[in-house]
């Protein structure tokens, strides 16, 4: 594995590990590789790596749609992990991998809290919640993402875009 110190801006840094895999047996064909990146603690920081991760699936021909969902998705699951696992406490860090191939993206997000049961949160959606200012950034991870999966101990979150772009993902039509 090799690392490298990446600078955010004057007050932030972000250490980035690049784990590069070898192929499967009996392929010729390497794994996407996965980066690793220890982010600090700041909302502020979300932008860079939603940045750094749209610019790659841009590159792929992802669709505008894909770029929008992906954004949102890891706006929401950034935030959250600084804000309610992290409880916003500087000296946590949010810990995320990434992998992206012209088929999908994933992401995990990890924070250093206790974490949570998301079975356990109150519906958005329900009538004594539709004033409330907050509590809709799951219900959006999981409208705009393919696949949000929680570890067990509900600190991370592992989210899952596939490429709609035909030339990637083509859909068979049966005709009748």
């Amino acid at each position: 594995m090799r690392q490298m110190q990446i600078k955010t801006d004057a007050n932030h840094s972000t250490r980035r590990t690049v784990n590069h895999r070898g192929a499967k047996a009996g392929s010729s064909a390497p794994h996407p590789l996965w980066y690793k990146l220890e982010i600090a603690n700041d909302i502020r920081c979300a932008s860079d790596l939603e940045e750094k991760i749209l610019c790659q699936c841009q590159k792929l021909a992802y669709t505008d749609r894909d770029l929008f969902a992906l954004k949102l998705a890891i706006e929401e699951a950034f935030a959250n992990a600084v804000k309610h696992g992290n409880k916003m406490d500087p000296h946590k860090i949010v810990h995320v991998k990434y992998r992206i191939t012209s088929k999908r993206v994933d992401v995990v997000i990890e924070d250093e809290g206790s974490g949570f049961n998301p079975a356990a949160l109150p519906d958005p959606t329900a009538e004594s919640n539709l004033q409330q200012c907050s509590g809709r950034g799951l219900l959006l991870m999981r409208a705009f993402m393919n696949n949000v999966v929680f570890n067990a101990a509900g600190n991370a979150v592992t989210l899952t875009k596939f490429n709609e772009c035909p030339r990637h993902n083509p859909r068979r039509v049966a005709f009748g």
